[in-house]
């Protein structure tokens, strides 16, 4: 199923699912089906990947007609970030692609050895932000701002010392997520004020639930800089895969729903090239995850 958090001219944010090319209203969708449903991802999440079965069954058994009271035209509604406000941080993950490990000890003030685990960052709350909205790039702060597409993983049940075998068990579903990062704003190699300033979590444009998605581990992933690509790859080259990162993680600290992963990116990042690229005022960024699809953002310096 493709979850999707909007809003149009008349309402607050609501909860959504895409049936035929529209927009589905969730809330109400339930009130034809007499079942009731919630208008807030975190909601429907709390209620168990099992859900999205039943919700799938009742798509397939209600007449089209029914649909035309509860649905927007795709252009009708202002598509939001699917977990507009996340209950804990993002859970990032560092130099998870061999290339952008190398990439990294060119430029930044990494290794270039191989990490032998996980590398655990976050991004608050307040970093994210939905496609078709502005990254704020705060120029008292940085003149080093750079992209990462990645693909990210929801957490669908609590967890904790997961076995690698059983981890899929604890996803929900899938979105992209754009993790920009403030190249000059590392301290002591500390990533947070880098990773964690407001709007540095671009993500969207919607959630793709898990059955909908064959293979995690071979998706495209991309990203465009006004137009030109600058990164091209596939989750088939992550270091640390879903089920590595979950089992990790869960000894680390209990995962529960909603939680979500930011998998890494591959290389292709701004820091990485020679000459060094960064992003500007008006920049248009697109980053593309296979199956899901792309977000937009514009670059806002202030």
């Amino acid at each position: 199923m493709k979850l999707l958090t909007y809003k149009t001219a008349n309402t607050e944010p609501r909860l959504g699912f895409i049936h035929n090319n529209q927009v589905i209203d969730m809330e109400d969708f339930g009130e034809i089906s007499n079942f009731p449903l919630p208008n807030d991802m975190l909601d429907l999440i709390d209620l168990g990947f099992e859900i999205i079965q039943e919700i799938t069954e009742m798509v397939n058994e209600t007449p089209e007609n029914f649909f035309e009271e509860i649905s927007y035209k795709m252009d009708e509604v202002n598509i939001l970030a699917p977990i507009e406000k996340p209950r804990k941080n993002i859970i990032g993950i560092g130099l998870n692609y061999t290339e952008h490990v190398a990439e990294s000890a060119r430029t930044l003030d990494t290794t270039g050895k191989l990490p032998t685990k996980p590398i655990i960052f976050s991004k608050p709350p307040t970093t994210v932000t939905a496609t078709n909205t502005e990254i704020i790039k705060n120029t008292k702060l940085t003149s080093q701002l750079d992209w990462e597409v990645e693909l990210a993983v929801v957490i669908g049940k609590k967890g904790k010392y997961v076995a690698n075998a059983d981890a899929m068990d604890y996803v929900f579903g899938y979105t992209v997520i754009n993790d920009i990062s403030a190249r000059d704003c590392r301290r002591e190699g500390q990533w947070i004020v880098s990773k964690g300033q407001d709007t540095f979590a671009p993500m969207g444009p919607i959630l793709v639930t898990k059955d909908e998605i064959e293979n995690p581990h071979n998706l495209n992933l991309s990203l465009k800089v006004n137009g030109v690509e600058k990164q091209n790859s596939n989750t088939k080259f992550l270091l640390f895969n879903i089920n590595d990162l979950i089992e990790d993680l869960s000894i680390v600290f209990t995962l529960e729903p909603g939680d979500i992963i930011a998998t890494g990116t591959p290389s292709g990042v701004g820091a990485g090239r020679n000459p060094q690229e960064w992003l500007y005022d008006g920049d248009v960024v697109e980053a593309t995850v296979e199956g899901i699809g792309t977000i937009v953002n514009t670059i806002k310096e202030i």
